[in-house]
Formats: C-alpha cells, sequence, structure tokens
C-alpha cells in the first residue's frame, strides 16, 4: 500500500489475521469523525451536489474560479471523496401504495401505478445517489474545527452548502472503500451453544 511517506507493508501486522477489520487502524467513528488507533481523527464536510453547468457561463466560471481559490488557500492535506449512498425509497414506495390504495378516481389510480412501476425500476437496478466529501487528518480538536468552519464558508462562497460528517456518512466511505462500492447486508448468524 502506498501511502504519504512511501511504501508500507500491511504483511508486518502482527497478528496474521483473515479479518479485515483487524489492520485497519480505526478505533471508533463518534462525532463524526473517524478515530484511528493514532489518536488522529478523520472528518470533513459533505457537500451537497449541485449542478453548475445549468448556470450560465459566467455563473460556472465564478464557481470554479472560487472553488480553485478555495484549494489554493488550503494549507493541510486533504482528500476529495466521492461515494455512493444506496437510495433506500422503501417509506416512499409504501405512501404510493397506500395513496393508490385510498384513491377512487381511475385516472389517477393509474398516474400512482406509474410512479410505483418507475420507484420498483429504481429499486430493482440498484439506484444510488453519489456524494461528494473533502476529508482530512488532525489531532487537535481546535484545528478541526477551525476547518471544518473554514470549508463550510468557502464553499458557501462558491454557491455550495456542505455539512460536518456525520457517522453515518464515514460508515458510508468505510463501506464503499472496503467493499468496492458494493453494499454489503449480512444478516446474524445464531447458533445454539
Amino acid at each position: 500500500m502506498y501511502g504519504k511517506v512511501g511504501a508500507i507493508n500491511m504483511s508486518t501486522n502482527k497478528s496474521k489475521s483473515k479479518y479485515t477489520e483487524d489492520w485497519i487502524p480505526v478505533q471508533s467513528i463518534a462525532n463524526g469523525m473517524i478515530v484511528l488507533n493514532s489518536k488522529e481523527k478523520v472528518t470533513g464536510v459533505k457537500i451537497s451536489p449541485r449542478n453548475i453547468f445549468i448556470l450560465d457561463y459566467d455563473s460556472q466560471q465564478s464557481v470554479l474560479n472560487n472553488l480553485k481559490n478555495m484549494y489554493n488557500q488550503m494549507d493541510f492535506e486533504f482528500w476529495l471523496v466521492v461515494a455512493d449512498r444506496p437510495v433506500d425509497i422503501s417509506v416512499y414506495m409504501s405512501q404510493l401504495q397506500l395513496l393508490y390504495n385510498q384513491e377512487t378516481s381511475p385516472a389517477i389510480r393509474k398516474l400512482i401505478a406509474e410512479d410505483i412501476n418507475k420507484g420498483n425500476s429504481f429499486i430493482n437496478n440498484n439506484v444510488v445517489d453519489t456524494e461528494y466529501y473533502i476529508l482530512f487528518k488532525e489531532k487537535d480538536l481546535d484545528k478541526i474545527q477551525k476547518r471544518i468552519r473554514m470549508l463550510i464558508n468557502s464553499l458557501a462562497s462558491c454557491g455550495l452548502s456542505a455539512n460536518q460528517t456525520s457517522n453515518d456518512d464515514l460508515r458510508v466511505i468505510l463501506d464503499n472503500f472496503l467493499n468496492g462500492g458494493k453494499t454489503t447486508e449480512f444478516g446474524t448468524v445464531v447458533t445454539n451453544v
């Protein structure tokens, strides 16, 4: 594996465990931060997607120039991360089914049925939301909060909305990294002892 200071031999791990969790240096995920075994914390911001290419040319250029300025002013190591999150529309589908059952007008029932079919096609084709993050690593909590505020304010000046990463966001990022973007849904194994 290659890192900031060169190659790291992952096979030097003292425990010859066959489980991924044993060689990943994650201690916990709490307060919107991944706490590493080294006590460093990985955190950052989640950027709300926005299609700037529907804006006029000058507005597009303004957003792009502001982003360039923001990146050039960042005096710390950071990662731009794009992660796919499965879309859960089960509640929406349940509400559509209730509407369909309550509706008496054939025309409206037909429209609702079309929405239900479209929703089923999303579910069957594993549709995902694409999410965007800027992450960084730091030990000092004051520096972390300062960097998060700076990122949120800088992105706002670019016309983009951002929030600090949540625990759930970080779990999705780790899941994408460890499982190649494939969703894992393992059931509980029960044994008789």
